[in-house]
């Protein structure tokens, strides 16, 4: 157990001190794992979940060319003007724009299209902008909690265990509408009831031709049209007997058709490349070279051990369980990415699952799991790829990010978040 118990950490580290790419650090450490012989070349392709891998890059493919067409700078600069170009109004408007855009979408890409809008109306309004991003940064980890394809976590989860749309629909969207709500309730208290702008300045947001943001109408009606079939898909993916992965792949595929069809046959091959280029392929490997990582370690038994020692330390009870993973899950995933953390997990739960009664008995473990991973994210700003992203976006505009700044206002928010999950799980699990 020892050599790759010190790979993974190894990586782990590596990884958290992002001195080098974590996909470079994610596949040299898989290669190494089958160099060293701790699982063959089959036991590490059988151990990487294509379904996960597809539903991302199709996703991925969608987000990509939708975004070409303005659509999601529309709907923002259009929920500022429902709300009067109010600054307490923007402050619930925007977050809610992104809190669903999120649950839909992969939450780096919902920031990358709302922020610069966020920035713009924020100037035209004389307004700090801080307060909107900061918002912004928890809407989009809340919303994407709410589904399968929110989050990768969530991604990762239902792949792992067979969790269908519906499934996070019914049982992760209730809690996800109330935490949202108090994350609302809490921004208003901290920052809206004090937002002002002249009424001058309001009229000239007001003013505003929100179709002009529009770049390609045609392409935001088909990017919308694939966007609803997906979902649906998805909603009514057992009947058609179609997994995720192969739902989002062909809504992509589809996507692409439509956006490549009125183009000269010479720029059909580059207009497929830069749909293509939209994927994230350093997520897509760094997935893949951290699924055979974690097969590495579950193949040596370490899993099995650390399940034992969990279901030791909570006596085999689930609701104790559920609870430990859901408040440790959420700290620690403040702390370091959220996904290899959930790679790590997903087996050991499976692990854990016979001794506590069977698979059914341990799907509260799997909501906690994802409410905490999720969630948990928002504590720090090295907790989500969201975060740093929106970071990034301030600074480069002038707007100071502070770690410790967040941190000391972002903690005790994702606590009194994570407290209101106990609660959920507890009523509606046990």
């Amino acid at each position: 157990m020892l050599l790759p118990a010190a790979l993974f950490i190894f990586a782990y580290v590596a990884i958290m001190a992002e001195k080098v790419n974590r996909a470079i650090v994610a596949l040299l450490a898989a290669c190494l794992a089958i160099a060293l012989g701790l699982l063959d070349q089959n036991e590490a392709i059988a151990a990487i979940d294509f379904n996960t891998l597809a539903l991302l890059a199709g996703t991925m493919i969608i987000v990509g060319i939708a975004k070409k067409s303005g659509l999601f700078g529309y709907i923002a600069i259009k929920a500022a003007q429902w709300m009067g170009a109010s600054p307490a109004g923007i402050l619930v408007a925007l977050p809610l724009v992104t809190a669903v855009i999120s649950a839909f979408l992969n939450n780096v890409t919902t920031v990358l299209l709302i922020v610069p809008v966020t920035l713009v109306i924020a100037s035209e309004l004389k307004v700090r902008p801080y307060p909107f991003l900061f918002a912004e940064i928890f809407a989009s980890n809340i919303g994407g909690t709410a589904t399968l394809i929110g989050d990768p976590p969530n991604i990762l989860i239902g792949s792992a265990v067979g969790l269908s749309f519906n499934d996070f629909l019914v049982n992760l969207t209730p809690v996800i509408i109330v935490v949202f709500a108090v994350q609302t309730l809490l921004m208003h208290v901290i920052w809206g009831r004090k937002m002002q702008a002249d009424w001058t300045l309001q009229a000239r947001v007001m003013a505003m031709n929100a179709s002009e943001a529009i770049l390609d109408r045609r392409l935001a009606l088909n990017s919308l049209f694939i966007i609803v079939a997906m979902i649906v898909a998805f909603v009514f993916a057992a009947p058609l007997r179609l997994e995720a992965g192969t739902i989002a792949l062909t809504s992509g595929a589809v996507l692409m058709l439509l956006d490549t069809l009125p183009r000269h046959r010479d720029a059909h091959a580059d207009a497929v490349t830069a749909a293509l280029n939209e994927v994230e392929w350093i997520t897509i490997f760094f997935f893949i070279g951290l699924f055979v990582l974690v097969g590495a370690i579950e193949k040596a038994g370490i899993l099995q051990l650390l399940a034992s020692e969990l279901l030791g330390v909570t006596g085999g009870d689930a609701k104790a369980a559920a609870i430990a993973i859901l408040w440790g899950s959420a700290v620690l995933s403040a702390l370091v990415d959220n996904i290899p953390f959930v790679a790590a997990m997903i087996p050991l739960i499976k692990s854990m699952a016979p001794a506590i009664g069977g698979d059914q008995a341990a799907l509260p473990l799997w909501w906690s799991l994802a409410l905490g991973a999720c969630l948990g994210g928002n504590g720090t700003l090295v907790g989500a790829a969201a975060n740093l992203t929106v970071a990034g976006l301030a600074e480069r505009n002038g707007i100071p990010f502070r770690f410790m700044a967040f941190t000391l206002l972002a903690f005790p928010l994702m606590l009194i978040e994570i407290a209101i999950c106990n609660v959920y799980v507890l009523w509606r699990f046990f």
